[in-house]
């Protein structure tokens, strides 16, 4: 019987593999339908004409008619492709086009948004293409700025955090300190940090640390403290040390709670970036807000917005995947 149960599960196997590996036969039509809508609203932004001078039309046109034979290609060839995540974002890839066209007609088309306070799509393709070299420079610094803040500031606060979780005497004189400084928000600090510190890039620095070092110790502190006591035990009747038990089990624990505080922290430390940037740094996405707001130049505004966006996206997506990484271990024993 063990015999033909454990045939039965190899034929069943190999047959999950022949299905897995066997082309696609159905037709992608949500690709099909977006690249229908990106060609339409390229047809339409390039027919109808614009209400004064909002920017290279004809290349806004250009670059929604390429997305559009991209996904016709992408969806004629889907029998024989396997892109998931590309066939995910379908309904996606359907209701943008749309969206951009609506706000092609109410502000390009028809002039119903007022200028300069709404800027049309071309608008902001024109800062992409003729700004680039101070727009990518401003990238650039607030990157470089946001990454020294807050890897000071998480990790400070993971070795605060398991210092105080671990240890009582720590958490009785660090517990304090943490209740009456860490509920201040951290932009609070702007006006003294850049009196004591030398310049407004170390000042920025701190501040950037500061907001993510709270969240960081505080949920690393829980999750050292909420350990389960059956681990320790474990692991002394084995001769396990005080090292050993904080490296190889506490903190394995404690990650999932880490993790939390992390990405509270980015959340924190982007929005201190932005606020340092502009009173104090020269050089950053928050100075060009700042000036772009000065010059009434909203088209570099709202690209600088989108720019930050995808820049704080993609810092949440490469955390995601460290999370994922470090933390495949437990992927039997936590729900994800």
């Amino acid at each position: 019987m063990r015999t033909l149960a454990r045939a039965d599960r190899v034929a069943s196997d190999e047959a999950a593999d022949a299905i897995a590996r066997a082309p696609r036969h159905r037709m992608w039509w949500c690709g099909a339908l977006a690249a229908l809508a990106w060609l339409a609203i390229a047809g339409f932004v390039e027919r109808w004409p614009d209400v004064g001078d909002v920017g290279p039309t004809g290349l806004l046109a250009g670059c929604m008619a390429a997305i559009g034979f991209v996904l016709l290609a992408a969806s004629v060839a889907s029998p024989r492709l396997d892109l998931p995540r590309l066939f995910r974002a379908g309904p996606w890839l359907v209701v943008l086009p749309l969206l951009l066209g609506a706000w092609e007609l109410a502000s390009a088309k028809l002039n119903l948004l007022p200028r300069p306070f709404f800027a049309a799509p071309q608008s902001l393709l024109e800062v992409y293409t003729e700004d680039w070299p101070r727009l990518g420079e401003s990238t650039y610094h607030s990157v470089m700025l946001l990454a020294t803040g807050y890897v000071v500031g998480a990790s400070l606060g993971f070795v605060s955090g398991v210092a105080i979780g671990w240890s009582r005497a720590v958490g009785y004189w660090a517990h304090p300190v943490l209740r009456l400084v860490g509920p201040l928000p951290a932009t609070a600090w702007l006006p003294l940090s850049f009196f004591v510190f030398p310049s407004s890039w170390s000042a920025s620095v701190f501040l950037i640390a500061l907001a993510t070092g709270f969240p960081v110790t505080v949920l690393t502190w829980s999750g050292v403290a909420s350990v389960n006591a059956a681990y320790y035990d474990v692991a002394r009747t084995h001769g396990a040390r005080p090292a050993f038990l904080i490296l190889k089990v506490a903190i394995p624990a404690a990650m999932p709670s880490v993790f939390v505080g992390l990405f509270m922290g980015l959340g924190g430390s982007f929005a201190v970036l932005v606020v340092a940037e502009m009173l104090g740094v020269k050089s950053g996405l928050g100075w060009y807000l700042s000036w772009a707001q000065g010059w009434a130049a909203y088209a570099n505004m709202y690209a600088a917005l989108i720019v930050m966006a995808l820049m704080c996206s993609g810092l949440i997506t490469l955390l995601f995947r460290l999370r994922d990484r470090l933390l495949a271990w437990q992927k039997g024993l936590l729900r994800w």
